[in-house]
């Protein structure tokens, strides 16, 4: 049989595929741009020591190294999305790049303390821009649920390797060169992608700004994330019951319920009150936050672990996060995503809870004096395998019934959930570890084993956490029959 193509339909597959490969080439624009953000949130940890003697910073100084990135990141994350929506994602995304890579240059410059913590506030600023509507890019660009898993993993991969990639990078730059070059490294990066975008990238349908702008909203909702996130950040150092906590945690509630109240009267508010309704978005960011404890107990306690238990240097730190890097990169290349298809996201999310609460008790129970091979490593791995499982279907049931209009603000959320999580659970675990440690000392044990005892009972706590991570899963999700899983 022979089969006759018009040139009508010859032109139409061409044109199609022509679409397809301006996709992917899109996608890796933004993953390129996902890349450079997620290692500078680690990348920064291991050159903190050196950045410190260098610029004679005390200690209170040096969190603000960090702290004025976080204010800014996670305070305009929600702002940042819904611009996403109202002008175009690819504006904001391009513009979150740009200000990031020049704030980047302008880190790596640094000769003193105050222009470092200023740039790093703008870094975070363009870090909000950028973050805000990847995965809203990715959802608008890949609508059929295989080719969205598939860009998903990727997103993946690039979002939770990069962090133990960051750590390796951090570790050999500060080592061979200088700490300065942990930033310079964002600006030739940033060049290659900023153009790249501009090519490839397709702009999103926006909403425009025809019906006016939130400005009050955009204000309240800025400064409650702002000021929750300062009272988080300093919550380790002085405690719950101190003003520099209390005050800024209550002004924060205070702006929130103002806020929520504004937007309940507006007929076009900057977060929609429907958005809170998705529960599949909504329901997927508590359980997020729960497998983010898991994650960052690995990451902050896992370094100082290694350092204090086995006296390893950064470089060597960051090469013993590799099995979990590695791990996690093969699942991203196509087995995750066939295992969601085939059993769907509530199943191997469960799957990958469990391995990871089980990686943490190992973790827990582990001799101080036991070395890296192989009891270490396998840990490691068994974070990498629970990890590089769960965090694919969360963000599949994230973004399984946000509408396209909204796409940016419930990427958004994803986002700021990932932030928050990340700062309430370290303050949560660094508060336990504390308590842990200073009972023993006060026990007169000796201040090493003491740490390092509260290293142990702050990973049997995330293990907990993890644990109840899945508990919330199987009490709110349930699978669709087409393998998609969502609320109820």
């Amino acid at each position: 049989m022979v089969i006759i193509m018009s040139d009508d339909t010859i032109a139409e597959t061409s044109m199609a595929r022509v679409d397809a490969r301006r996709r992917w080439l899109g996608l890796l624009s933004v993953l390129l741009g996902q890349f450079m953000l997620v290692i500078d949130g680690t990348v920064v940890n291991v050159a903190l020591p050196v950045i410190q003697a260098d610029l004679h910073l005390t200690g209170p100084r040096l969190t603000w190294v960090t702290s004025s990135y976080l204010i800014a990141f996670g305070g305009l994350l929600l702002l940042f999305g819904r611009l996403g929506d109202l002008v175009g994602r690819r504006r904001i995304f391009m513009f979150g790049l740009g200000l990031f890579t020049l704030a980047s240059a302008a880190c790596g410059l640094a000769s003193s303390a105050e222009m470092l913590i200023v740039a790093r506030f703008i870094q975070g600023v363009g870090a909000a821009g950028a973050s805000s509507v990847v995965l809203a890019i990715i959802a608008t660009e890949f609508p059929q649920p295989k080719d969205r898993t598939r860009a998903m993993s990727g997103y993946m991969f690039v979002s939770i390797a990069g962090g133990s990639f960051g750590l390796l990078v951090g570790g050999a730059l500060t080592q061979a060169i200088d700490w300065h070059w942990i930033f310079l490294i964002n600006v030739p990066i940033g060049l290659v992608t900023i153009p790249l975008c501009r090519a490839v990238l397709r702009e999103t349908p926006a909403q425009g700004l025809g019906r006016g702008v939130d400005v009050g909203g955009a204000i309240l909702v800025t400064a409650a994330a702002m000021t929750a996130i300062y009272a988080l950040v300093a919550l380790p150092d002085h405690g719950w019951a101190s003003s520099k906590v209390a005050v800024p945690g209550l002004a924060a509630i205070a702006l929130l319920v103002a806020f929520f109240v504004l937007e309940s009267r507006l007929a076009n508010p900057l977060m929609p009150l429907r958005i809170l309704r998705i529960r599949s978005l909504i329901g997927s960011s508590i359980v997020r936050g729960f497998l983010v404890m898991g994650i960052y107990a690995v990451f902050f306690f896992g370094v100082l672990d290694l350092s204090h238990t086995l006296g390893l240097g950064p470089l060597h730190i960051g090469m013993a996060f590799l099995p979990q890097t590695t791990i996690i990169a093969v699942l991203s290349l196509g087995p995750s995503a066939r295992l969601v298809q085939r059993f769907g996201a509530l199943r191997v999310l469960l799957a990958g809870l469990t391995v990871l609460a089980i990686a943490l008790l190992t973790f827990a129970v582990r001799d101080p004096a036991a070395p890296y091979w192989p009891g270490r490593f396998l840990s490691y791995a068994l974070v990498g395998l629970g990890a590089g499982s769960s965090f694919l279907p969360l963000l599949t049931i994230a973004m399984s019934e946000v509408p396209p209009r909204d796409a940016g603000l419930g990427s958004a959320i994803v986002n700021l959930s990932l932030q928050l999580s990340a700062a309430v659970d370290l303050a949560v675990l660094a508060a336990i570890a504390a308590h842990r440690s200073n009972a023993l000392v006060a026990d007169h044990v000796p201040v090493r084993a003491a740490t390092i005892s509260g290293y142990h009972v702050a990973y049997a706590a995330a293990a907990c956490g993890v644990a109840i991570g899945a508990v919330v899963a199987v009490s709110l999700l349930r699978p669709r029959p087409d393998g998609i899983a969502r609320l109820g």
